[in-house]
């Protein structure tokens, strides 16, 4: 009996092993549902390959069997826009928080950039990936998802932004003391604590996407026109025949697509990121999701990611803990002069680049039609501020309400993403009808367009922002009895402003993105234009008139850039000061 006790006991651990991973029930659905998932993917990558001239020997048509086809392709595009947008955030988001001189570059940048409309970008970039792929539909491919690339990153990388800045003091004094590195303090610090945000943004940007989805596959640039299979191009060719079964049937598609990936991608991962809200107390209530649950139920699937998170660790592990030591006086001076350097090194940048945009409007254009784009830019600057004014005043209070109560925020997430996604194309022909038949003013009628696409941005910030008020903070505002205006002055709008002010921010320059096709909208042969400076770029892209799309997207840049210096990045600057959780 003695004997076999050493062998038992050696083989009990192994047993125990055999027993853990042995697969259940969950590692199939999981194993099936991911080979699904791959079939999917390498099915629709397989036609982003072939040759460019196979688009027009098979173009788009409105027949309905095609359009799973068109939904998946769509798909693709827009979470390969996402996965890039993704990295782009966590890369210049974490530069500029961390780094004052490139935040004086990046946060202009990025400024200037998400007021760039779509339609700029693709003037330029369709013949640059045309030509890295000449003859194949991966060029156009490109393009097209870095148009929608263009209206996902900039929003996200905003938000990453702002998350690093309000880092509460204690935890970074924390970090400080036990001498993490950069790259430890980051991955331990950082990102736990942008991600629940982070999260609520990609939702916002992946739904964004689709408010340009129309422009990023149905392409004109002047003389070159490309028609890219998906759901955004069947949306262009059912306006422009005047249909509006085959509009129904692209929404409906697009509802199917977004329910799709809202229970197998962003549902689990808002129930994976809770984990990570900056709390003391444990809340009651968290989202939930069947398939984050599956996931974690299953016993292979860890198995398999393993080696991943040994590489992580054995990454962690060449990188030392430094002890903090303080900077010396010698160290301080040289970083005061490379500041003034550096300021005086963009100062001479922004001016040449200004001169230069001037002397190129000079030389191909009149000064007084440059005057003329000025007011044209002023009277849509009118229409931003009053529509998100009028939508701040209307998803605020609908924000906070959904982000304190997340079984609420889980049943109206698959709602929220699909309003957010809803194409103002599709409004363009009750807009058109209304204001034709009942002889309404397009300068009015046709601006509440511009913010349909938009105002989502303000209320998934505030969900975020909502959800992240620490548990401890909104039990004790209960025991002390702080309710009504007193409860929004001390809890809800402190815990809320620094999110609000990146929904604002970024639903700000959509709305100058948006309006370049919501002040030039059409159904069929009916054709309305609202005065503004959308409309004159929109025109300027359809005839390829290079000069007034320069001169339109400079004008736009700039007035974005003083718009968000003069109001939005003071208020950023009050959050950090006054309204940090620490």
């Amino acid at each position: 009996m003695n004997s076999t006790t050493p062998i038992a006991r050696g083989l009990r651990p192994f047993s125990r092993m055999l027993r853990v991973t042995a697969p259940n029930r969950a590692d199939i659905i999981a194993v099936l549902l991911l080979a699904g998932l791959s079939i999917l993917v390498i099915r629709g990558a397989e036609g982003m390959a072939e040759p460019l001239a196979r688009l027009r020997n098979a173009p788009v048509t409105l027949d309905p069997w095609n359009l799973p086809g068109y939904a998946l392709r769509t798909t693709l595009r827009m979470f390969a826009a996402l996965f890039a947008s993704l990295a782009f955030t966590l890369a210049i988001g974490t530069l500029a928080a961390r780094s004052r001189r490139a935040e004086q570059i990046i946060v202009p940048a990025l400024d200037i950039l998400q007021s760039v409309p779509i339609l700029g970008f693709l003037t330029f970039t369709v013949t640059f990936f045309m030509g890295l792929f000449p003859g194949r539909q991966l060029g156009v491919e490109l393009a097209s998802i870095f148009a929608i690339f263009t209206s996902q990153a900039w929003n996200m990388a905003f938000s990453f932004y702002q998350s690093l800045r309000s880092v509460p003091s204690d935890l970074e004094e924390v970090s400080r003391g036990f001498g993490l590195s950069p790259l430890r303090r980051f991955l331990r610090l950082e990102l736990p604590f942008a991600t629940p945000a982070l999260v609520w943004n990609a939702m916002m940007s992946m739904s964004g996407g689709w408010f340009f989805v129309v422009a990023s596959e149905a392409i004109t640039v002047g003389n070159t026109s490309v028609t890219l299979p998906g759901i955004g191009s069947w949306l262009a060719l059912a306006i422009d025949r005047s249909d509006f079964t085959g509009v129904a049937w692209a929404v409906g598609a697009m509802a199917v697509v977004i329910l799709l990936y809202d229970q197998l991608v962003f549902r689990p991962v808002v129930a994976w990121a809770d984990r990570f809200r900056f709390e003391q107390v444990a809340s009651t209530e968290r989202p939930r999701s069947w398939a984050y649950e599956l996931f974690r139920r299953t016993r292979l699937l860890p198995l398999l990611l393993m080696p991943l998170a040994g590489l992580g660790r054995a990454l962690l592990m060449l990188d030392p803990v430094r002890a903090p030591r303080p900077a010396g006086r010698a160290e301080a001076r040289r970083g005061v002069i490379g500041d003034r350097v550096w300021t005086a090194a963009i100062a001479i940048a922004v001016l040449f680049a200004a001169w230069t945009i001037i002397g190129y409007v000079g030389r191909t254009l009149d000064w007084a039609e440059a005057a003329a784009v000025f007011g044209l830019a002023c009277l849509t600057m009118l229409r931003v501020l009053a529509l998100i004014a009028v939508a701040s005043l209307i998803w605020v209070p609908v924000g906070v309400w959904i982000g304190l109560r997340p079984q609420w925020a889980e049943r109206l997430q698959p709602v929220a993403q699909f309003l957010a996604a809803f194409p103002a194309n599709v409004l363009f022909p009750f807009a058109v009808i209304a204001i034709v038949r009942w002889k309404l003013d397009p300068d009015i009628w046709l601006s509440p367009l511009m913010v349909m696409g938009t105002q989502w941005y303000i209320l998934f910030n505030v969900i975020a922002g909502a959800s992240a008020i620490p548990t401890d903070l909104r039990e004790a505002a209960g025991m002390f009895g702080v309710r009504g205006w007193q409860w929004w002055r001390q809890v809800a709008l402190p815990g809320i402003f620094p999110y609000y002010v990146t929904g604002a921010l970024t639903a700000s320059g959509g709305s100058w993105n948006a309006s370049i096709v919501a002040e030039a909208v059409s159904w069929g042969d009916d054709h309305l234009h609202a005065s503004g400076l959308g409309a004159f770029i929109a025109d300027a892209t359809a005839i390829g008139d290079y000069p007034r799309v320069a001169l339109g997207i400079a004008m736009m840049s700039l007035f974005v850039i003083a718009f968000n210096r003069l109001l939005w990045r003071p208020l950023y600057s009050f959050a950090e000061r006054r309204l940090r959780l620490a």
